[in-house]
């Protein structure tokens, strides 16, 4: 009988590994307790009234549980375990009695000392995507199982965790490109032009490398989701994600800010249709985009912006123009006429970085801007005194008076949220409600209730 060559698909196994890698990459597994995750358990024991939650990340044979709440438990076999279940059905899983379940006498049923009925598991994903671990609720008496709203609101709760999981990671990548940095300062190992080269950029905007984040940005009473900021990322096969400070610049000197910032504008606004496609009601959304100084300058910039808003049937009040006031006043006339022409086309016009240009109160009455957005220098050190608190009081009523929305960026603490609302700024974003995040992580977080994000002052509470 002739040998029969059989054809093995490796596709999984190439999947596992890429998710394996995602994984390290965050440097998670192993490591000690910490407040952020801890919290969410927390939290999340809170919200669902649950006996006890689970934050487990998954290697080849375990799932390792970085954080707990109602109950200790250290590690679980990977085999049987929620875990396997949220990949297979790539999505969240809910039991809601275990006795009934056809796989109730099997171990990842079992947490040891708890006598389980209701299982509730949503999936925390890395940027790729790619699940690497899972927060799960568990509850002593059976339910009836969960609504949408209470579904997505877990998911949400586990995108709070995947976005401190990005941070991690990138502050992994930023120490490993800075130490590769310090190896090539060597005039022996330096490549003769460094890293990156204009034809890098040029081969990752052909390639599609770049992809867009985004930071949600919030009603500060309410915690409403109101707007987005388009935050470009370049995804670099070997290097990993790349920040922007590390390319923009180069882009800048080569002229290559004008195709890479017109993909980002373009990206954006097909992004806008997705999101309004799936609920109209996210037609009430803003998503700013930063323009750099030559895009600013480049000719036909209205007529550009007008052509998309047209191909992709978008409203203009969905489109917001983030710049600096430096790329305004190298020529006033013109930057006038420009934001005369991007105004009468109804898009928002966006101060960003306010504070930090050359003269901002002599030149913002010139401006028709609809938004400052305050410094996140400004933001960050409101808590260290009279005066700096004076200073973002100053600009708030200014704004005020010149008929304009704020927008505080930078809120990473309860102090500097509670001192926001006190002084009367209406919108913000930061840390503290949400960090930037892949557009389908986004998605998920837009499927919360009303659009609100969970209040950080009862995490913070029950933190403490």
């Amino acid at each position: 009988m002739p040998d029969v060559e059989v054809e093995v698909d490796n596709t999984e196994l190439e999947q596992e590994a890429a998710r394996l890698a995602a994984l390290l990459s965050t440097g998670i597994l192993d490591t000690e307790p910490e407040a952020s995750y801890d919290a969410i358990t927390r939290l999340s024991v809170e919200y669902f009234q649950a006996d006890a939650a689970l934050l487990g990340f998954a290697d080849q044979s375990r799932v390792w549980i970085k954080s707990h709440s109602g109950h200790p438990v250290r590690e679980l076999p990977r085999e049987n375990s929620l875990f396997n279940m949220v990949l297979a059905q790539d999505g969240p899983v809910v039991i809601p009695d275990l006795a009934k379940h056809p796989q109730h006498t099997r171990p990842f049923l079992i947490v040891k000392g708890m006598d389980l009925a209701f299982v509730a598991s949503a999936p925390v994903r890395s940027h790729e995507n790619r699940i690497l671990g899972v927060l799960t609720i568990f509850g002593r008496n059976p339910r009836v199982g969960m609504d949408p709203n209470e579904l997505r609101t877990l998911e949400s709760l586990a995108d709070m965790v995947a976005g401190q999981l990005e941070l991690r990671r990138l502050r992994n990548a930023f120490t490993v490109h800075s130490a590769r940095r310090l190896r090539t300062s060597s005039p022996a190992l330096a490549t003769p032009s460094g890293w990156p080269q204009p034809q890098n950029l040029r081969r990752a905007l052909d390639q599609r490398q770049f992809v867009l984040y985004y930071q949600p940005e919030v009603e500060l009473t309410t915690r409403k989701i109101v707007g987005l900021e388009a935050l470009i990322r370049w995804a670099h096969p070997e290097r990993g994600l790349i920040l922007p400070m590390d390319f923009i610049p180069l882009a800048e000197e080569s002229e290559l800010i004008v195709p890479i910032g017109d993909w980002g504008l373009s990206e954006a606004c097909g992004q806008i249709q997705k999101w309004c496609r799936e609920d109209p009601h996210h037609k009430s959304l803003r998503v700013c985009v930063n323009l750099s100084a030559r895009q600013f300058s480049r000719p036909g910039l209205a007529d550009h912006v007008e052509a998309l808003l047209l191909q992709y049937g978008i409203s203009s009040r969905q489109l917001g123009l983030e710049m600096t006031e430096s790329s305004l006043i190298p020529n006033m006339r013109i930057a006038l006429e420009v934001l005369g022409s991007l105004r009468r086309l109804g898009v928002s016009l966006l101060m960003d970085d306010f504070g930090t240009g050359y003269s901002s109160l002599n030149h913002l009455h010139s401006f028709p801007f609809d938004v400052l957005k305050i410094d996140r220098s400004f933001v960050g050190r409101m808590t260290d005194g009279d005066q700096p608190l004076q200073i973002v009081r100053t600009i708030i009523e200014l704004a005020r008076v010149l008929g304009m929305d704020v927008v505080a960026e930078g809120i990473e603490t309860c102090d500097q949220y509670r001192l926001l609302r006190q002084l009367g700024c209406r919108f913000g974003q930061g840390y503290l409600f949400a960090r930037p995040m892949s557009a389908e992580a986004v998605t998920r977080l837009l499927r919360l209730p009303g659009r609100v994000l969970p209040d950080p002052e009862l995490l913070e509470s029950i933190v403490g």
